[in-house]
């Protein structure tokens, strides 16, 4: 006789694999076709994360329409199902699976954009934290090249050598993605929740290694030097001041 726990990771597993037969207990009890009736429950439970997906990801789903997304979130779904009950993290390395994706090769920037999705999806589940008034960032000049600076918890940096933050407003609104619409080069995007929403800001030239460096733990001096080898054309007052204006500081580290 199967065990409960035994026939509840059996199930588990049929139901997220197309090609697993229907857990035997099911045949044995179950009246009528066993294989139909549970092919319709696996159904539902593939329709059900692929609208987690579709409701986590709207701008790439806009971009490459509606069939097309739920398509290629169905091939996502049976190559790396959810390990956890919780789909709060569900969808972390969809942008890597697209990338991969060879239909999705036509759409060279979709990946970015699922990363940049994801993101703000991780941004505005981020703990909260208070940014500091502007009178404590007068201590960011005084303590010089040895600050350290604590970044809010919702902060995330997301990278790309195509607009990727233009593309996306323009999905995110709606709109036709025009290559003549789109400005050249790259964009990076910082992405943090400071107060009740989120916000994506473009980084300036070095400005994504330069907050990647102080996220890690670097000092000013530091994370300049980094954000320098990055983009020789980096500003460290420019960004410094992108960053208060963000209100993601939220703690300054003594000095060297």
């Amino acid at each position: 006789m199967t065990r409960p726990a035994e026939l509840e990771s059996e199930f588990a597993r049929a139901v997220l694999d197309a090609e697993a037969e229907v857990p035997a207990p099911l045949v044995r009890k179950g009246s009528g076709a066993p294989a139909r009736r549970f092919g319709v429950y696996r159904n539902n439970v593939y329709a059900s994360l692929i609208d987690v997906l579709a409701g986590r990801f709207p701008a790439t789903a806009r971009l490459v329409g509606e069939e097309f997304f739920r398509v290629m979130a169905r091939v996502y779904v049976e190559e790396d199902p959810p390990r956890s009950a919780v789909l709060l993290r569900y969808g972390g390395d969809f942008s890597d699976f697209i990338a991969q994706f060879p239909p999705a090769e036509a759409v060279p920037y979709l990946a970015d954009v699922a990363r940049l999705e994801w993101a703000w999806h991780e941004a505005y589940h981020a703990a909260d934290a208070a940014a500091l008034p502007p009178a404590a960032l007068t201590e960011v000049a005084s303590r010089a090249a040895g600050a350290t600076l604590t970044l809010h918890p919702s902060l995330r940096v997301a990278r790309s050598s195509y607009p990727v933050i233009t593309i996306w407003q323009l999905a995110a609104r709606g709109g036709e993605n025009e290559p003549a619409r789109l400005p050249a080069g790259g964009e990076d995007a910082l992405v943090a929740r400071p107060k009740m929403a989120v916000e994506v800001r473009r980084l300036p030239p070095g400005g994504a290694a330069f907050v990647l460096a102080l996220n890690a733990g670097a000092s000013l001096e530091t994370a300049a030097a980094r954000a320098l080898e990055d983009a020789p054309d980096f500003e460290l007052e420019a960004n410094l001041a992108g960053l208060i204006a963000s209100g993601v500081i939220v703690g300054i580290g003594a000095g060297a």
